[in-house]
């Protein structure tokens, strides 16, 4: 295990969960229903009929889980707010059973030695407004400038800084083009309406938390992008692609303009959703940092099927995770240059807000989550060592959770091990090595 990497004072070592991933207690206090509470009650949405109804019952049990925190000696712990569970219905009446746990989960980390880092939105879209078009209708931008600017006048005296959203592209992908994530819409690349209503609903809420002295961040799911081949048009296809998957959520906030979709046959103006004005209102806030998540580099080659745009191929000869992902560490180095080409000075500081991978239960003793990381560490290390602004590490996940799509059991990314049935936890192998590269970290600070 490396024990000594050169990195920034102040670095921050963390993990990070999602409130529908892992708090349950979804008809409790209040809480109204989300797209996810929705979507996982139909038939054949979720594998084994699973939904996050209970997940890992952190409502109940987070000092637990804030123990195994502190246990690693964690500098900061990312989670999310669930919406619905303090604006039951998106708007209106603010749920105070809701907002009172935030306080208790917020006090229980500072108490700890552990900063909060939370996230606003996580993909659990209050069901009321999804019922009114949900990230399809510009309104609902607006209903979260509103959430985010309840949820900063309750906790900003104590959490100073703020992720908006977590992985705009996926949810958009997911959730509105393809429909295997709630809402479960099917609409291709007339989706997009939803990918610029999130990107507003950033911009009003970024000016929001920074009239109250708070900082701001948005947190994207970013791949490099690499053609399958020299043909031109794989290079012409994996072209397009990074522009839908990397700079359409990354180039308003940063260049204050869209990437070119026209190779997509896509509208400049997204089919309608872009309004005069709007680029700078998302623009204008600025970013006091950037969210990073990393899981794997993606191959691209033209389409063979003419109703699509470019083709996913797999990566060879590498291994995969549990997931079926590529493991590629390198290529979180290679992003990370690319973003500084990219951005130049535009660029804010980087916090790598997600990192991790699945491993089967059988696989003993973890020992493939421990090479994951550590690969990847040494490549973020490498970057920072190349002039990259690197400010933390949030590994996905501190707990196994409920999986989205996959249900409960067959995607575990925790450093910790939940039995879903008992609820008891029990750290893996890799929540014992993470505990000492933290500690060694630490040492090293001190000298």
């Amino acid at each position: 295990m490396p024990d000594r990497y050169d990195l920034p004072t102040g670095f921050r070592w963390g993990a990070a969960t999602a409130a529908y991933q892992i708090e349950g207690a979804v008809n409790e206090d209040g809480r109204g229903p989300s797209v996810w509470d929705v979507f996982a009650a139909r038939p054949g949405a979720v594998r084994d009929g699973h939904t996050g109804a209970v997940a890992c019952d952190h409502y109940h049990r987070y000092p637990e889980d804030i123990a195994l925190m502190k246990g690693l000696g964690l500098d900061g712990y990312r989670f999310s707010i669930a919406w619905p569970r303090v604006l039951p219905t998106g708007s209106g009446p603010v749920n105070t059973a809701g907002l009172a746990f935030y306080d208790r989960l917020v006090d229980a980390l500072l108490d700890a030695g552990i900063t909060p880092f939370p996230t606003l939105f996580h993909w659990d879209l209050p069901q009321a407004l999804e019922d009114g078009g949900g990230w399809l209708n510009r309104d609902t931008a607006y209903r979260f400038a509103e959430y985010a600017t309840v949820m900063a006048d309750r906790l900003g005296d104590r959490v100073p800084a703020w992720i908006t959203l977590n992985e705009p592209f996926v949810h958009t992908v997911f959730g509105y083009a393809l429909g295997t994530h709630a809402p479960g819409r099917t609409l291709m690349l007339e989706a997009l309406p939803a990918a610029h209503h999130q990107l507003l609903a950033h911009g009003l809420a970024a000016s929001a938390l920074h009239e109250r002295g708070l900082e701001v961040m948005l947190s994207n799911n970013l791949t490099p992008v690499q053609p399958a081949s020299a043909d031109p048009a794989d290079a012409a296809a994996a072209e397009a692609y990074d522009a839908l998957h990397n700079r359409l959520f990354t180039d308003p906030v940063l260049l204050g303009r869209y990437p070119d979709l026209s190779a997509l046959g896509v509208p400049d103006d997204l089919y309608g959703a872009i309004h005069p004005g709007d680029t700078d209102l998302i623009a204008a806030p600025g970013l006091d940092g950037l969210g990073l998540n990393f899981y794997n580099p993606t191959r691209i080659a033209a389409p063979t099927d003419p109703g699509l745009p470019f083709d996913f191929v797999d990566i060879p000869d590498v291994p995969h995770t549990a997931f079926g992902w590529p493991v590629v560490p390198d290529a979180l180095r290679q992003l990370l240059l690319s973003l500084r080409d990219t951005y130049g000075k535009s660029l804010p500081p980087i916090t790598i807000t997600e990192n991790g991978c699945s491993v089967t239960e059988s696989t003993t003793p973890d020992q493939p989550r421990i090479d994951f990381m550590s690969a990847h560490l040494d490549a973020l290390a490498a970057a920072i060592a190349e002039g990259i602004d690197i400010r933390g590490y949030y590994t996905w996940s501190l707990l196994d959770n409920f999986e989205w799509a996959e249900g409960l059991f067959s995607q575990r990314f925790g450093l910790v091990h939940v039995d879903f049935e008992t609820q008891r936890r029990t750290p893996k192998a890799s929540y014992a090595w993470y505990r000492d590269l933290i500690a060694a970290q630490r040492v090293r600070r001190a000298q």
